[in-house]
């Protein structure tokens, strides 16, 4: 029979053991808890509709043109739409642009023209050199001339100052007569230009923007 002394003492050798057992499951677990803890969490993001792939101006946007990333609360532009699909692009974009309702013909391919508190309307003007349009970009602004097609050769400047708002795809807007750009211009602007494509030949000269 063993000594009463031998069994105290493996009594309290097996109890250390344990305690020194329980113990460091103890200081694993602080340490996982606070290094969970100074992990960062994960940022919030929006989920914002963007251009899958390069698309031209003119592009009738469709499911297969349009994807969702996710943005940064604070990266998100003005103006996104949350749906995008069947609208119009007013201008070229880049894959992963986000679709806004500036890049899109409606009411917001005008918003921000009419600051100084004249109305204007989105004026489609065909000018007959298809070749220099082709270096017109969104934003730019021009003057819009007519030349008479009476034989006089008379060319008075029809619109001043004008923005260009977009031009179409190509295929779509540049035929022999010349090619299509859509200018923002006044109500009487409009008027005058779309009697001049009647009787005149337009043709325009780049300003500063």
């Amino acid at each position: 029979m063993d000594d009463p002394r031998s069994a105290l003492r493996r009594l309290i050798r097996t109890a250390g053991w344990h305690r020194r057992l329980l113990a460091g499951g103890l200081a694993a677990a602080a340490v996982a808890f606070a290094i969970e803890a100074a992990s960062p969490a994960a940022p919030a993001t929006v989920g914002v509709v963007v251009a899958a792939r390069d698309l031209p101006g003119g592009t009738v946007l469709a499911e297969a043109d349009l994807a969702v990333a996710a943005f940064p609360p604070g990266a998100v532009p003005d103006g996104v739409l949350g749906e995008a699909a069947g609208a119009l692009l007013a201008a070229p974009v880049r894959a992963g642009e986000p679709i806004t309702d500036r890049r899109v013909l409606g009411p917001g391919l005008l918003a921000g023209w009419d600051s100084s508190g004249t109305e204007v309307v989105a004026a489609p003007v065909r000018v007959a050199d298809a070749g220099a349009a082709g270096y017109l970009r969104p934003g730019d602004r021009i003057d819009l001339l007519a030349t008479s097609l009476d034989g006089a050769a008379e060319t008075s400047v029809v619109a001043a100052d004008v923005p260009v708002l977009t031009l179409p795809a190509a295929a779509d807007s540049t035929l022999a007569e010349g090619a299509l750009v859509l200018v923002a211009a006044t109500p009487a602007q409009a008027a005058d230009l779309a009697a001049a494509a009647v009787a005149a030949r337009l043709s325009f000269t780049v300003g500063v923007p």
